[in-house]
């Protein structure tokens, strides 16, 4: 399974969203916690699978931690590292990021990105579009404060 699912278009074709953000190490050693859990930097380089330095193993895990995809604990001299998301939760910051820096605009350019998003739901499966429209419609009870069951 992809790291990230989303996918945006360059010169190149489709790539995933992060892939600028996140360097292979980076993006292998989240893969290893998802699947993991908790670990040290001694047990992450033992799981994973190709031999790679525990100096490099420390750095790549204490950058995703100053990015915030990582937390610590220290645990005697060693720190303990943990995925700071679930894979879903990560997904669902990504896809919210990147719909909340498209409409960032005038109602006006907006439009074009909702438009496309409701036509790619609709083009994938006509039962996505009713749980769009679904969750539409909660928004609006929500935000009238009504209860949104």
């Amino acid at each position: 399974m992809p790291l990230f699912r989303f996918r945006l278009f360059d010169k190149h074709g489709p790539r995933p969203f992060v892939d600028d953000a996140l360097g292979a190490l980076e993006r292998r050693a989240l893969e290893l916690l998802w699947s993991h859990g908790a670990l040290n930097v001694r047990e992450a380089c033992e799981a994973f699978g190709n031999p790679i330095a525990y100096t490099t193993m420390m750095t790549t895990m204490d950058r995703l931690y100053k990015k915030g995809l990582l937390g610590r604990q220290k645990q005697g001299r060693a720190f303990v590292y943990q995925a700071a998301f679930t894979r879903e939760a990560l997904d669902h910051r990504v896809a919210a990021e990147v719909m909340q820096g498209a409409l960032d605009r005038e109602l006006v350019t907006a439009l074009p990105v909702l438009s496309s998003l409701v036509d790619a739901v609709s083009d994938r499966d006509a039962r996505l579009l009713d749980m769009l429209e679904d969750l539409v419609q909660q928004k609006r009870r929500e935000l009238q404060g009504e209860d949104p069951q």
